[in-house]
């Protein structure tokens, strides 16, 4: 009696996005935080403020520069279709308009589609986008998007909550004020039920 071998069928790879941070000129950036201190009048010249512009310099540069990460995403293959949610991520960027910065929490999930990925990953693109000069609605808009085209779930959601420092160190002095920002894409935005647990869990229901 002839036999037939069945071979497992392999698993589906992984897929990766590999993002490496950008190429920076710290001495040119020196120079220039020198000038733009001269320029408002402050000496740099005393032995407390001789090494400012380069602190100035590498402060920023690390605001700048996120940490490089491959996004790697995996078969969903329980099929689970529940809600991911990673709640309460630490948020750090710089307002475009004044370069001060702007800290919060972000709350970014999503309805599984045919992949999935690490939570810290959540964490990872959301750095990704905050490291460079931003407002708000872009980068909550950002990071939705750029799940929803790599990872292709079928719903994403993101709110973020930032205190802003142009606004409570400057202008109005708004101390204590937050902002609050939404982008829902997919079945989290078009189906009632999705929403509104989306953002019950996030604390953003109306």
């Amino acid at each position: 009696m002839s036999s037939v071998s069945v071979e497992p069928l392999a698993a589906a790879p992984a897929l990766r996005v590999v993002h490496e941070p950008p190429a920076l000129d710290l001495a040119g950036a020196e120079r220039a935080a020198a000038a733009f201190l001269d320029a408002l009048g402050i000496s740099t010249e005393s032995e407390n403020l001789r090494g400012t512009p380069g602190r100035m310099a590498r402060a920023y540069a690390e605001m700048f520069s996120p940490r490089p990460f491959d996004l790697t995403t995996f078969p969903n293959d329980e099929g689970y279709d529940e809600l991911v949610l990673a709640r309460g991520i630490p948020l750090r960027s710089v307002c475009e308009h004044h370069l001060l910065p702007f800290t919060g929490t972000a709350h970014i999930g999503y309805l599984p589609g045919q992949r999935i990925l690490g939570l810290s990953k959540l964490a990872r693109v959301l750095e990704h986008f905050a490291c460079r000069p931003q407002v708000q609605e872009r980068l909550t808009t950002q990071v939705a998007t750029w799940l929803q085209t790599h990872l292709e779930p079928k719903g994403v959601g993101v709110v973020i909550q930032a205190e802003h420092s142009c606004m409570t160190l400057r202008g109005v002095q708004a101390t204590g004020s937050t902002t609050l920002t939404s982008t829902l894409l997919g079945r989290l935005r078009t189906d009632p039920s999705s929403r509104s647990e989306f953002l019950t869990l996030t604390g953003a229901h109306a």
